[in-house]
């Protein structure tokens, strides 16, 4: 209202509306002002995380990509990873990517294979003729209901592969139990998709996706960059390589989205914001896998000339049992493992019953431990021999 009255130097005076807007947009806001506040402490249920995922990907969308949003595209890219941080895991520490019943199986052998792809593609029958484990089989989708594990034997080494449920688009959000399905396959050492050979390739992107955004990245290498916070000091940024995909601005706005005040980068390698993003994170899993082209009995030979060009594939057909010991050779080449032999003395080597151990760790101390962790204690010496021996 106007008070004409009151007013200075002849002027009329507004009194009350301020108070009365703020009053206004207090009730009004209130509720609005909860929801932000649910979403700053990590309470939104998935619905609303997806719901969330989906606005920023569309504003992604519209948002030109040049050199001035270049660091607006890094800080998007940050946020929508934060909220597919709690979509895998809640703050709550229950219902998010965690074991469900018939999918906490112990892990045994020297390595772990995961055969992961969409219903009916034939992974229970690859199980089945590769390892001899029964695994149900049936003409119509979701037969297999829970993960089934099976044991192969191969050049000495013991591997566990393990059969899961088909996954379906949409299985990051917990659809089809897909979370526990991909919570699995990210204990595997190998991932092996199996598609159909002759449906759309387009299902292999899908099932790409679905694993991406669980945090799996298949058949790359941990980007070359080294992450260290500390107290004081900025944000400070040493390049051994050149940033074609990164500048200053954008690794300054993806770090205060983290609230990262104070930390020192060094890159050694071109990293894109995604990769940046990723090593922010902490939480990403890097696995090889092999994509197993399954039933090339039903296409034809310029078909399968056309699959070859895929990298990383293995075709197979599983009910005729055909390229099975191509695709084991293909598995033990991706598991990236070494056979360690032993000799008691005055004795020959024991050929029949290797040491396996990974490539990366393949030390005098990780082969005392994996025969026994109280080995080390009492180690004193060991005789090493063989082409890939080695002493530092």
């Amino acid at each position: 209202f106007v008070d004409q009255s009151a007013g200075r130097a002849g002027r009329p005076e507004v009194v009350g509306v301020r108070a009365r807007a703020e009053r206004t947009t207090g009730k009004e806001g209130r509720e609005k002002d909860r929801e932000t506040e649910r979403q700053r402490g990590g309470k939104m249920n998935a619905e609303q995380i997806n719901l969330k995922i989906k606005e920023i990907e569309d504003e992604m969308a519209r948002t030109q990509k040049n050199k001035a949003t270049n660091a607006h595209m890094g800080l998007l890219k940050a946020k929508i990873a934060k909220l597919k941080r709690q979509l895998v895991d809640p703050p709550g520490g229950g219902g998010g990517g965690g074991k469900g019943d018939g999918f906490d199986v112990n892990r045994t052998g020297d390595a772990r294979i995961g055969l992961v792809g969409f219903p009916s593609v034939g992974k229970s029958t690859l199980l089945s003729v590769m390892t001899g484990t029964f695994s149900e089989i049936a003409a119509y989708e979701f037969t297999t209901l829970t993960c089934i594990p099976g044991i192969i034997r191969h050049q000495g080494a013991k591997l566990q592969m393990l059969d899961l449920p088909g996954i379906i688009e949409g299985a990051a959000d917990g659809k089809g139990r897909g979370r526990q399905v991909i919570s699995t396959a990210r204990t595997c050492n190998v991932i092996v998709m199996v598609l159909d050979a002759a449906k759309p390739l387009t299902h292999k992107a899908l099932i790409e996706h679905e694993l991406e955004g669980f945090g799996m990245r298949l058949n790359k290498t941990p980007p070359n960059i080294t992450y260290k916070k500390k107290d004081t000091g900025g944000v400070n940024v040493v390049q051994n390589a050149p940033l074609t995909h990164l500048t200053p601005d954008t690794i300054k706005a993806i770090c205060k989205e983290y609230r990262i005040v104070s930390a020192d980068f060094i890159f050694r390698c071109d990293a894109t914001m995604d990769e940046f993003i990723d090593v922010i994170e902490g939480n990403r899993v890097y696995v090889p896998c092999i994509y197993v082209m399954n039933k090339i009995d039903a296409i034809f030979l310029e078909e399968l000339e056309l699959l070859d060009q895929v990298q990383h594939y293995c075709p197979i057909s599983g009910n005729l049992k055909w390229n099975l010991e191509g695709l084991l050779e293909k598995v033990w080449e991706y598991c990236d493992m070494v056979r360690v032999y032993t000799k008691p003395k005055g004795t020959d080597p024991d050929w029949n019953d290797p040491v396996v151990l990974p490539r990366k760790k393949r030390t005098v101390e990780a082969f005392c431990n994996r025969i026994h962790r109280d080995m080390i204690k009492n180690f004193k010496h060991a005789m090493v021999w063989g082409q890939s021996a080695k002493h530092r």
